[in-house]
């Protein structure tokens, strides 16, 4: 038990130091609006063209009242808008704006040199190592959860 909560903790921790320096970064280029729990669905967006609200909840984990809550402060500050799908007019894409569009190439630069500053730190070869690891744990751990146990 104490090393799966080790694991846990150590993990929560390396993802709140990656957060606080994207964050840090990314004000230092102008965004000074940003939250690190527009993070992770802000990265989702960069990283697919117009989702749907659904989609966006499920990958990043979130409720639809979180999820509603964030997308509202997003568009708001610029960074996205929603639009219904030609396909089924009950559901909404998300897209980011042209500010959305700037923030983009600046989250894919600073992403670049976090992670180049952590390959310095270990090492390639080991970076990659430890990112199969947890590829491969999350993929256990999401299969065993379809099954619904997670032993």
């Amino acid at each position: 038990m104490r090393r799966i909560a080790h694991i846990g903790s150590l993990l929560k921790q390396i993802y709140r130091l990656y957060s606080v320096e994207l964050i840090r970064q990314l004000q230092s280029r102008g965004f000074t609006d940003l939250r690190a729990s527009f993070l992770e669905i802000l990265m989702y967006l960069v990283e697919h063209e117009a989702p749907s609200i659904k989609m966006i909840g499920k990958a990043c984990g979130l409720k639809k009242q979180t999820m509603t809550s964030h997308l509202n402060e997003l568009e708001r500050r610029g960074y996205v808008t929603r639009q219904h799908s030609e396909v089924d007019k009950r559901e909404q894409l998300v897209r980011l704006t042209d500010y959305g569009e700037k923030f983009k190439v600046n989250l894919l630069q600073v992403v670049n040199d976090v992670e180049s500053h952590y390959s310095r730190k270990m090492g390639e070869v080991e970076l990659d190592r430890v990112e199969l690891m947890l590829e491969n744990l999350h993929r256990e751990l999401l299969g065993s959860q379809k099954k619904g146990t997670l032993i």
